[in-house]
């Protein structure tokens, strides 16, 4: 447990940025599945338009620091595969 007053700040401040990166993390994991599914489904318009989206997220999260920026960049990399895949079947 934290004895000084600024140790006891710092303890409240990462439970708030814990929660915060936690949301933003689970927000990016959704957009990321959405687009796998139109992906999958064969949805090429869906599967680009979820694209733009999760590119946006998962830009955010690794300027925020939330993930690193290659693991953004990685994620973004495949994912981009997968809708260009999708296109070509549609």
């Amino acid at each position: 447990m934290p004895n000084t007053e600024s140790s006891k700040k710092r303890l409240r401040q990462n439970a708030k940025q814990r929660v915060h990166n936690r949301a933003i993390k689970s927000n990016m994991r959704s957009t990321i599945r959405s687009v796998r599914e139109a992906a999958e489904s064969g949805d090429g318009e869906k599967a680009q338009a979820a694209f733009r989206l999760a590119v946006k997220k998962l830009d955010r999260a690794a300027s925020k620091n939330v993930i690193h920026r290659n693991a953004a960049a990685r994620t973004k990399s495949r994912l981009s595969k997968l809708v260009k895949a999708a296109g070509a079947k549609a």
